[in-house]
Parts: C-alpha cells; sequence; structure tokens
C-alpha cells in the first residue's frame, strides 16, 4: 500500500510568507520542505538543541539538506563574535520554508551552542582565517 507521507499544514492565509501555494503549483518543484510537520520540526529543533560536537553539527546539516532540501549556512559573523548571537545562521531562499521555523532552527542551534560552548569555538577555529598559515 502507498501512502503518502503527512503534509505540514497550512498557515493561516496572511501571516507566512512561505509561499506554500507557489511551490505546490510549480511543475517539477521540490516538496520535500512539506514533510516537515509540526511534530517532525519539534523532533529536529530537540535534535540540534543537544548537538555534541561540530562534526554532530554538520551532520544534521547535511540531513537537513537531503531529506528537507533545507540548506544552512553556519558561521562567524563578519563582525567580532561575543556572543552565540553573533554567529550567523542563514536559509537559502527556499519556497515553502515557514516563518516560525525559520525562526526556531537558528534559535535552537544557538540554544545547543549556548550549552556546548566548545562547539562554538570549533566552529570559530574552522572559519579562522590564518588556520593554514
Amino acid at each position: 500500500m502507498n501512502s503518502l507521507p503527512p503534509l505540514r499544514q497550512p498557515c493561516p492565509p496572511g501571516t507566512c510568507t512561505c509561499r506554500r501555494d507557489e511551490l505546490r503549483e510549480e511543475p517539477g518543484a521540490d516538496l520535500r520542505i512539506l514533510r516537515l510537520t509540526r511534530h517532525e520540526e519539534q523532533r529536529l529543533l530537540e535534535r540540534l538543541e543537544n548537538i555534541r560536537s561540530l562534526a554532530d553539527l554538520e551532520r544534521l546539516q547535511q540531513r537537513m539538506h537531503e531529506q528537507l532540501g533545507i540548506r544552512l549556512s553556519i558561521s562567524p559573523s563578519h563582525n567580532e563574535v561575543r556572543s552565540m548571537r553573533g554567529i550567523a545562521i542563514d536559509f537559502v531562499e527556499q519556497p515553502g520554508l515557514c516563518r516560525k521555523t525559520r525562526q526556531a532552527i537558528p534559535a535552537a542551534i544557538r540554544r545547543g551552542l549556548e550549552r556546548q560552548p566548545e562547539i562554538a569555538y570549533r566552529l570559530l577555529d574552522a572559519h579562522d582565517l590564518l588556520r593554514d598559515a
């Protein structure tokens, strides 16, 4: 029996900028992001909050791209980094990604980095301009 995976419920009209309707109307569009139900989103946020290493964070980034099509970049901002807010977490523009999810994922990552500050130090080391000198 082939059953379709559950899809995320649409946001109320006018409250979100996810462009979900455009995504569903476009032929050949990547619909993987619609598989991120609210329950699955909570599980993802929990996993992001409980990261244990930089490799674990990178693995989660890769899995989000493979399973949901979410491209996420995490790097130190161009200015000085004094707290976890100084780490830039940016999404590649993607139709179907809810505004609330776009805010919740970086918040969960920052909470995970605050719990495990050595991950943030490894992230800073990985982006060091003088690492190859």
